[in-house]
């Protein structure tokens, strides 16, 4: 996640620093601490919540528990990630529901902290856990905002409720109070309410938030936190606490290159869980708060099951089976190809996905460089396709290739590309469908492992003659059947060199021109 990169990457150098010693001193262990401090004091981490966290981190570094461990550096990695996980919030917390519907959730913090596309972020989540949210535009003052939310209401599915024109028109606690009966009378079980911001914190601001919450008595506020704004962040959670108090945070721009200090000092500061976190620009970057899986991907140990639980959503477990189903009669073809990579685009950014991998830190190059829009331009190609010669990529002569590059607006070369992708990825798919191991480049052969065509063990070559001589071969492969090794030829081995165990012959020009034909070529 971008907001803790430089954070990641200097606790990870740290700790590699650790690797190999099977013994820490304390010269070792104040060494960390003080790699550790300076680390989180970058990233905009609270001075308090620091000064806690690495005395925590000493204590129990220089205990027993490191003492007597096979690996110290992995226990120290160990303390660290447990001691993150509770400076983020321990448990992760989920929203309460009120026992009579609507549960109202209300939402507050400044302006630019992004709460208006938060709230249909949090509306398109709730449709997805089966809930019918109605959102309710009570930021009547900052210009554009209750369009701004109908825009962001009708991209989620959702129901707006905009009594009013906004742009300093309007009673914001009147239009809150009267979306609690419309969302009675209209059956919606979840209410979100979205309420003006100022740029800093002021008692204008704290007084109508204060009237909403009055108005409403939401079941959760939510306080939305920018995660780029570093120090800032804990004064203005302080000074919201106060004002008009909130029941969770939601940090929003995790996907920014900052610091991202906010989230390791607000829960801490202010005693309150978050729980949301927004990751990206589109609807579905959006995601709830664990803090283990948060501390480890900050530690660049992964995490595998949110990402698990993102293809979980994407993918269509029927389409699956039916994916399968082709697999195993060898049906494969390029439009379930393409069927494929459009229920992978909607799990979000391939990048963000690549990121939750284990060790993806060492991979910073090779993400960075990553262009999301392949999948794009491979989407064209494959529509630009008729239905037949997607069905049957050995109908793509020549003109046929031409006419899709035109189509797609790429070039022959990228349909050659892409087709011979298509044809690796379908062998590697039959083979895993048969059992078997798929042979990866730059990989030898797995011991034991089931290869296309094979039995479970690689097979041994047939013994016999290869010669291009019928005679030779004859005389060869009978001389085998009796049990006696042929004679090798001296006049010829590799390149056409001589190769006689006792005579050693010396190349010609001819057999040395074709060798240097053959290296350079």
């Amino acid at each position: 996640m971008a907001a803790f990169g430089t954070l990641s990457d200097r606790l990870t150098e740290t700790f590699r620093n650790l690797r190999g010693k099977g013994r820490l001193t304390p010269a070792d262990v104040d060494g960390t601490v003080r790699e550790i401090r300076r680390a989180l004091l970058e990233a905009d981490v609270n001075l308090d919540v620091v000064k806690d966290f690495t005395g925590k981190v000493r204590e129990r570094a220089l205990g027993d528990e490191v003492n007597k461990a096979l690996n110290p550096a992995q226990q120290v990695v160990q303390i660290v990630n447990e001691e993150l996980v509770q400076i983020l919030g321990g448990q992760q917390r989920r929203l309460e529901f009120a026992k009579t519907p609507p549960t109202v959730i209300m939402l507050a913090g400044l302006q630019g902290a992004g709460k208006t596309t938060l709230a249909g972020k949090l509306a398109k989540w709730m449709v997805g856990e089966g809930h019918s949210p109605m959102l309710v535009a009570a930021d009547l003052q900052r210009p554009n905002a209750v369009t701004q939310l109908q825009v962001v209401g009708e991209q989620a599915g959702v129901t707006v409720y905009a009594p009013q024109p906004g742009n300093g028109v309007g009673d914001p606690v009147r239009v809150a109070k009267d979306a609690m009966k419309v969302a009675r009378d209209r059956q919606h079980d979840v209410v979100i309410v979205d309420t003006a911001g100022r740029l800093g914190v002021d008692a204008e601001l704290m007084k109508q938030a204060s009237n909403i919450r009055k108005a409403v008595d939401p079941d959760e506020v939510l306080f939305v936190l920018d995660a780029m704004i570093g120090q800032d962040a804990v004064g203005t959670a302080k000074a919201f606490q106060e004002g008009v108090d909130f029941t969770g945070v939601v940090l929003t721009k995790l996907d920014g290159d900052a610091r991202g200090g906010a989230a390791l000092s607000v829960a801490s500061v202010t005693g309150r869980p978050i729980i949301f976190a927004s990751t990206g620009e589109g609807l579905d970057d959006f995601e709830p708060f664990h803090p283990d899986r948060m501390a480890s991907r900050i530690l660049d140990l992964g995490d595998i099951l949110t990402l698990i639980e993102q293809a979980q959503k994407a993918f269509d477990e029927e389409e699956a089976l039916k994916v399968a189903e082709k697999l195993a009669t060898e049906t494969f073809t390029l439009e379930d190809f393409l069927a494929q990579m459009q229920q992978l685009k909607n799990m979000g950014s391939i990048k963000g996905m690549l990121g939750m991998l284990p060790g993806a830190k060492g991979m910073r190059e090779q993400l960075d460089n990553f262009d999301e829009r392949e999948i794009v331009r491979t989407e064209a190609i494959i529509q630009s396709m008729t239905p037949a010669e997607r069905r049957n990529p050995k109908l793509l002569n020549g003109s046929r290739r031409l006419r899709i590059a035109r189509g797609s607006g790429m070039t022959v070369t990228d349909v050659n590309a892409l087709v011979t992708r298509f044809e690796q990825a379908a062998k590697m798919m039959k083979t895993v469908a048969r059992g078997g191991m798929p042979q990866i480049p730059g990989m030898g052969p797995v011991p034991g492992a089931k290869f296309a065509g094979g039995k479970g063990k690689t097979q041994k070559k047939k013994a016999g003659s290869r010669s291009g001589n019928p005679a030779k071969r004859a005389a060869e492969n009978a001389a085998r059947a009796q049990g006696v090794k042929p004679a090798t030829n001296s006049g010829g081995s590799g390149f056409g060199l001589g190769g006689g165990a006792s005579t050693p012959q010396q190349p010609t020009e001819e057999e040395l021109s074709a060798l240097q034909k053959f290296l350079g070529r």
